[in-house]
């Protein structure tokens, strides 16, 4: 069940909000959702998606990008899309992976995107703690062992 292609075909990304104007405890929310599901062979079947990253604080929503594009799914197409149209579901192997692959694709453009609008990037960035050099324990001399 391999992801055969995948591409953009929507890219938007909005702030609402002065820079750094009331930006305290902003959260940044993930939301990746499969829209359409269509047969396109047998053994084939495209994926319409929308990823969303949206910028809130306590009171206020900052900005948002999101993000459309299509995959091209491998596999049972049949019962993919059965189960698609039936309740909106799809077998949670083929879910898992569509879902992963739209996340690694979406993730790294919604960085770059974020930086065109002047936000925070929608990934934690690392905290560096440089620790001090450990101070070796003062030299002794050497004395008859107790037992």
């Amino acid at each position: 069940m391999p992801v055969r292609t995948f591409d953009f075909t929507n890219l938007d990304a909005r702030r609402l909000s002065k820079i750094g104007s009331g930006w305290a405890n902003l959260r940044v929310d993930h939301n990746s959702t499969v829209t359409l599901i269509t047969e396109t062979g047998p053994t084939s079947a495209q994926v319409d998606f929308r990823f969303t990253a949206s910028y809130r604080t306590e009171v206020a929503v900052i900005g948002m990008i999101q993000i459309e594009g299509q995959i091209l799914w491998e596999g049972d197409a049949a019962a993919l899309v059965k189960g698609w149209t039936a309740g909106g579901q799809m077998p949670a192997a083929a879910a898992n992976e569509i879902h992963t692959v739209i996340m690694t694709n979406c993730i790294p453009e919604t960085v770059i995107l974020a930086r065109e609008v002047r936000l925070p990037p929608p990934v934690p960035i690392p905290q560096v703690q440089v620790q001090p050099p450990a101070v070796p324990p003062p030299a002794r001399g050497r004395s008859p062992e107790i037992a």
